[in-house]
Protein backbone atom coordinates (compact mmCIF):
# COMPACT_ATOMS: atom_id res chain seq x y z
CA UNK A 1 0.00 0.00 0.00
CA UNK A 2 1.77 3.27 -1.11
CA UNK A 3 -0.96 5.68 -0.49
CA UNK A 4 -0.97 8.00 2.65
CA UNK A 5 -3.44 6.93 5.20
CA UNK A 6 -5.14 9.72 6.96
CA UNK A 7 -6.37 7.62 10.02
CA UNK A 8 -7.43 10.71 11.90
CA UNK A 9 -10.97 11.06 11.25
CA UNK A 10 -11.84 7.79 12.35
CA UNK A 11 -9.80 7.82 15.52
CA UNK A 12 -11.92 10.73 16.19
CA UNK A 13 -15.55 8.84 15.41
CA UNK A 14 -14.39 6.11 17.68
CA UNK A 15 -13.20 8.68 20.58
CA UNK A 16 -16.83 10.52 20.32
CA UNK A 17 -18.71 7.22 19.77
CA UNK A 18 -16.84 4.24 21.62
CA UNK A 19 -15.28 6.69 24.95
CA UNK A 20 -17.65 9.60 24.77
CA UNK A 21 -20.62 7.69 24.29
CA UNK A 22 -22.08 9.65 21.50
CA UNK A 23 -24.30 7.93 19.10
CA UNK A 24 -23.10 6.95 15.75
CA UNK A 25 -25.19 8.87 13.17
CA UNK A 26 -24.71 6.53 9.61
CA UNK A 27 -24.59 9.63 7.41
CA UNK A 28 -23.59 9.40 4.39
CA UNK A 29 -20.21 11.02 5.11
CA UNK A 30 -19.85 8.49 7.88
CA UNK A 31 -20.93 5.43 5.91
CA UNK A 32 -17.66 6.75 3.47
CA UNK A 33 -15.49 7.07 6.42
CA UNK A 34 -16.15 3.57 7.36
CA UNK A 35 -16.10 1.91 4.31
CA UNK A 36 -12.62 3.50 3.32
CA UNK A 37 -11.34 2.96 6.68
CA UNK A 38 -12.69 -0.85 6.40
CA UNK A 39 -10.81 -1.13 3.07
CA UNK A 40 -7.94 0.35 4.45
CA UNK A 41 -7.43 -2.09 7.69
CA UNK A 42 -8.44 -5.38 5.30
CA UNK A 43 -12.00 -5.85 6.36
CA UNK A 44 -14.19 -7.15 2.70
CA UNK A 45 -16.43 -4.64 1.42
CA UNK A 46 -19.20 -7.58 1.77
CA UNK A 47 -18.58 -7.40 5.63
CA UNK A 48 -18.73 -3.49 5.90
CA UNK A 49 -22.23 -3.42 3.52
CA UNK A 50 -23.50 -6.00 5.98
CA UNK A 51 -22.12 -4.13 9.17
CA UNK A 52 -23.90 -0.60 7.78
CA UNK A 53 -27.61 -2.59 6.99
CA UNK A 54 -28.22 -1.64 11.32
CA UNK A 55 -26.53 0.79 14.08
CA UNK A 56 -25.53 -2.44 16.07
CA UNK A 57 -23.48 -4.03 13.48
CA UNK A 58 -21.94 -0.28 12.19
CA UNK A 59 -20.77 -0.08 15.81
CA UNK A 60 -19.01 -3.37 15.64
CA UNK A 61 -17.53 -2.22 12.61
CA UNK A 62 -16.20 0.83 14.44
CA UNK A 63 -15.13 -1.06 16.95
CA UNK A 64 -13.66 -3.80 14.66
CA UNK A 65 -11.90 -0.87 12.66
CA UNK A 66 -10.49 1.18 15.49
CA UNK A 67 -9.08 -2.49 17.29
CA UNK A 68 -6.96 -2.75 13.98
CA UNK A 69 -5.64 0.21 13.70
CA UNK A 70 -4.77 0.55 17.39
CA UNK A 71 -3.74 -2.86 18.12
CA UNK A 72 -2.04 -3.11 14.75
CA UNK A 73 0.18 0.08 15.59
CA UNK A 74 1.34 -1.45 19.26
CA UNK A 75 2.27 -4.52 17.80
CA UNK A 76 4.41 -2.81 15.06
CA UNK A 77 6.03 -0.58 17.30
CA UNK A 78 7.04 -3.26 19.99
CA UNK A 79 8.15 -5.88 17.13
CA UNK A 80 10.30 -3.06 15.50
CA UNK A 81 11.76 -1.69 18.48
CA UNK A 82 12.63 -5.54 19.85
CA UNK A 83 13.49 -6.75 16.09
CA UNK A 84 16.25 -3.29 15.96
CA UNK A 85 17.56 -4.64 19.74
CA UNK A 86 18.01 -8.02 18.59
CA UNK A 87 19.77 -6.72 15.10
CA UNK A 88 21.95 -4.61 17.24
CA UNK A 89 23.10 -7.34 19.43
CA UNK A 90 24.05 -9.48 17.00
CA UNK A 91 20.73 -12.02 16.46
CA UNK A 92 19.89 -11.27 13.30
CA UNK A 93 17.83 -14.47 12.90
CA UNK A 94 16.26 -13.70 15.69
CA UNK A 95 15.18 -10.55 14.49
CA UNK A 96 14.10 -11.77 11.37
CA UNK A 97 11.76 -14.36 13.29
CA UNK A 98 10.53 -12.00 15.58
CA UNK A 99 9.05 -10.44 12.46
CA UNK A 100 7.93 -13.28 10.24
CA UNK A 101 5.56 -13.91 13.71
CA UNK A 102 4.25 -10.62 13.67
CA UNK A 103 3.74 -11.21 9.55
CA UNK A 104 1.80 -14.46 10.83
CA UNK A 105 -0.81 -12.61 12.32
CA UNK A 106 -1.11 -8.73 10.99
CA UNK A 107 -4.09 -7.63 8.57
CA UNK A 108 -3.61 -4.07 8.02
CA UNK A 109 -1.74 -3.78 4.98
CA UNK A 110 0.32 -0.80 5.87
CA UNK A 111 1.07 -2.21 8.76
CA UNK A 112 2.47 -5.56 7.09
CA UNK A 113 4.12 -3.43 4.62
CA UNK A 114 6.38 -1.85 7.24
CA UNK A 115 6.96 -5.57 8.42
CA UNK A 116 8.19 -6.57 5.23
CA UNK A 117 9.98 -3.52 4.38
CA UNK A 118 12.23 -4.50 7.81
CA UNK A 119 12.54 -8.12 6.78
CA UNK A 120 13.95 -7.16 3.57
CA UNK A 121 16.69 -5.19 4.87
CA UNK A 122 18.20 -7.95 7.99
CA UNK A 123 18.16 -10.03 4.47
CA UNK A 124 21.19 -7.67 3.69
CA UNK A 125 22.46 -8.39 7.36
CA UNK A 126 24.45 -11.87 7.67
CA UNK A 127 23.11 -14.68 9.44
CA UNK A 128 23.80 -15.59 13.03
CA UNK A 129 23.24 -19.48 12.25
CA UNK A 130 26.41 -21.10 12.88
CA UNK A 131 25.34 -24.70 11.69
CA UNK A 132 27.14 -26.18 8.92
Amino acid sequence: MSKTLDWNPIRALARRVLREGQPLVLSDEVRALLLRSAREVAIRDADVGRALATDVDALKLLEAISDRIRKGSLRLSRTLSEAVRRRDAGDVDGARQLLHDALAVEVVPIYRDSLYAYVESLDDEPSTDTEA
